[in-house]
């Protein structure tokens, strides 16, 4: 007999598989980068540069899949997301495939019923719904990853 998955079992698959597919495409479009030193560059209306992005995800999915989901110890600094610089990619790649796991470990923990419940951090000052935050945060990477994409083919050039 063939198992059909209810739909919130297809919900954590779904959201388990494009997580994974999402922080893969960004580790492959860092390491695609011709020049180490282009990962950094701003021009014009760009004003994050790849490494700043890539940063902010890897801030963002440990703040709220690491810490709430796979209760690590993880504390978030924003403000560097954005103002630190020229970092090695093999650090960038590091941190990709850390975070990789631990949002793996996050997803691992949840179980059909708990997507109808609160989200276990905060977000917006006031609960939010743990199927509505997971799916912002996919499509919150989603967004970032197409920016990163973008950067690449018109900074490295």
């Amino acid at each position: 007999m063939e198992y059909k998955p209810k739909t919130n079992d297809m919900t954590i698959a779904a959201l388990q598989s494009l997580f994974k597919r999402d922080l893969e495409t960004l580790k492959n479009e860092i390491e695609l980068y011709t020049s180490e030193e282009n990962l950094w560059l701003v021009d014009k209306s760009i004003s994050n540069s790849a490494g700043n992005l890539c940063f902010h995800i890897i801030g963002n999915l440990n703040a709220f899949i690491g810490a709430g989901l796979a209760k690590t110890a993880y504390i978030r600094q924003r403000d560097l997301e954005f103002s630190a610089k020229n970092i090695p990619r093999k650090t960038l790649i590091s941190q990709l495939e850390e975070t990789i796991i631990t949002v793996e470990a996050g997803l691992n923990t949840l179980t059909e019923e708990q997507l109808a419940d609160d989200f276990p951090i905060v977000i917006w000052d006031k609960p939010s719904n743990m199927a509505y935050i997971l799916i912002h945060l996919a499509t919150h990477l989603n967004y970032h990853l197409g920016q990163v994409n973008y950067h690449r083919r018109l900074l490295d050039s």
